[in-house]
């Protein structure tokens, strides 16, 4: 069963914790969506392990 909840990281860009909703639907995903502070965009990578814990990273677009 899908759920999304919420969870925090550090803006790559300005380094504000922000918090954004994952979806953890797909055992792995990779989305743009835009700091809530600075505005930069930042690229989610999501993957859901077996176990169905959930890792997500920010990068920014350049690297």
């Amino acid at each position: 069963m899908s759920e999304i909840s919420e969870r925090f990281i550090h803006c790559p860009y300005c380094g504000e914790s922000i918090s954004v909703m994952v979806d953890d639907s797909e055992a792995e995903q990779q989305y743009t969506e835009d700091c809530q502070v600075c505005c930069r965009p930042m690229v989610m990578n999501v993957t859901v392990d077996p176990d169905g814990s959930v890792r997500l990273q920010a990068r920014s677009e350049d690297e």
